[in-house]
């Protein structure tokens, strides 16, 4: 699955660098057409002329030594890559990346890349478990960027445990499982996420908990599977994955307008997002001032995006979400089918570790062809492989 990928692979300043040749062998072996960026430490470990005789490419180790004067080199090789490897990736790597420096060859190139980026950690076990180095792969594994856990075992510093690079093979087979797994590669999929807000004046306005963690992760799984992903999202406190379109919107019109500008070129369409059913129909454009006695809202319909969408259908296929307390089975089917929808995940908010705000979930998922699928409690980005693990089978005509 290498076979014609073009790849370049990061190597950082730790003893583990050796055995970043046997990796850039052995992805030419595979078939990838490897280009190496050595950072100075690297090269106290293992010389640019290894790389260059298992490659059969020239090594950068200089943003300045510009090999083709036509060129940016950063630029160029960021363009040309289809997958870029960081192996090994030390703690000064992974900080960089985490917080945007950019002040050599391969930190240039990783800021500049849109290519999927894995990184394989190698470090003494006490660095690895240190509290920055935790936050930094947490902050860049939100981003959309994939690791490769270390190896336990005996390291290099003489300690015992987890820090040491995975092996070249199983980074190798790692990758090609990978692309293997691009099932989604060539599709568009559009996926709304978090909640809307409709305003009374210019300081209140009526909302509610989504968080939007649950369209994120679907976004994440989306990307990671090959799909183009443009998600649509409410006012949210989350980091965009990289790689994914994201459009920013805040009331239910908005999020009509722009859910229906890109629903035509979509091909799986998620509609996760927790949209006010009503807004309030008369607004103010300044502050009201409080007054004696109590205050009544009229509420006014806002436009039922979902079962637009149903209306429209041309090739799409179109999953939605109903988060409900009670009767949750009969509420959901009835969904499904008023809204012509091809698939529902539905949620029982009522239940502990389920719905708005946690970072767990668990799922009823129901298809117009009848299949039924219970998704156990679990993590929103496992619940969002498995949702589109199952919209992947009804695509290819799958039986249970």
């Amino acid at each position: 699955m290498l076979k014609g990928k073009r790849l370049v692979l990061g190597v950082s300043g730790g003893i583990a660098a050796y055995k970043a040749a046997a990796l850039t062998s052995k992805l030419v072996q595979a078939g990838a057409e490897v280009k190496v960026i050595m950072t100075d430490s690297a090269q106290q470990f293992i010389a640019p002329t290894t790389f260059q005789a298992l490659s059969r490419q020239p090594v950068y180790t200089d943003t300045f030594d510009e090999k083709d004067s036509t060129q940016i080199q950063h630029i160029d090789v960021a363009d040309w890559a289809d997958l870029f490897v960081l192996a090994p990736a030390t703690a000064n790597l992974i900080g960089k990346l985490a917080n945007g420096l950019a002040d050599d060859m391969l930190s240039t190139t990783l800021l500049a890349t849109e290519a999927p980026v894995y990184i394989a950690p190698a470090m003494n076990v006490h660095m690895y478990s240190h509290p920055a180095v935790l936050s930094n792969m947490q902050k860049l594994d939100q981003w959309g960027f994939n690791f490769i856990e270390p190896g336990e075992g005996y390291l290099a510093c003489g300690y015992v445990g987890k820090g040491r690079l995975e092996e070249p093979e199983s980074i190798v087979k790692l990758l090609e499982e990978e692309m293997q797994n691009k099932v989604l590669d060539g599709k568009k999929v559009l996926i709304t996420a978090g909640p809307t807000q409709e305003k009374i004046d210019p300081v209140r306005y009526f909302t509610n908990p989504s968080s939007g963690k649950m369209g994120f992760a679907l976004a994440r799984q989306a990307l990671s599977l090959g799909a183009d992903v443009t998600l649509v999202t409410g006012p949210v406190n989350l980091t965009t994955p990289k790689g994914i379109r994201r459009i920013d919107i805040t009331t239910a019109e908005e999020m009509y307008d722009q859910v229906l500008e890109h629903y035509h070129s979509s091909d799986i369409v998620i509609k996760a997002a927790a949209v006010a059913d009503y807004r309030p129909k008369k607004t103010f454009e300044k502050k009201m001032k409080k007054q004696d006695g109590d205050y009544t809202v009229e509420m006014e319909r806002t436009r039922d995006i979902l079962a637009e969408l149903g209306r429209r259908k041309e090739h799409q296929y179109l999953i939605g979400f109903a988060a409900e307390t009670n009767d949750v089975e009969q509420y959901g089917r009835q969904k499904l089918e008023k809204k012509n929808l091809d698939a529902i995940v539905i949620n029982n908010v009522s239940e502990a570790g389920t719905g708005f705000g946690h970072d767990t979930n668990s799922s009823l998922f129901l298809t117009k062809r009848g299949r039924e699928t219970t998704m156990p409690l679990t993590s929103k980005d496992e619940l969002a492989k498995q949702i589109l693990r199952e919209a992947v089978k009804e695509l290819a005509g799958e039986e249970d």
